[in-house]
């Protein structure tokens, strides 16, 4: 297996996002923790919906403190 094959690849497109992508849901999330506003992500309502959703299944996961 290559190193390709074990990184998960990080798309633009929040709704191509999964849990296990830290930097990708770290750009939604302020120093604290707290889950931007739509308004400063830019998002739709759909995508800012399911993004919300993986930032709280990755902190219950405690993948995101």
């Amino acid at each position: 297996m290559s190193n390709e094959e074990n990184t998960p690849s990080v798309s633009k497109n929040p709704e191509n996002y999964d849990v296990f992508d830290k930097q990708a849901l770290a750009k939604y999330t302020t120093d604290t923790g707290k889950i931007l506003l739509r308004k400063y992500t830019g998002l739709t309502p759909m995508q800012q919906r399911k993004v919300s959703k993986l930032i709280k299944k990755a902190r219950h996961l405690q993948l995101l403190h």
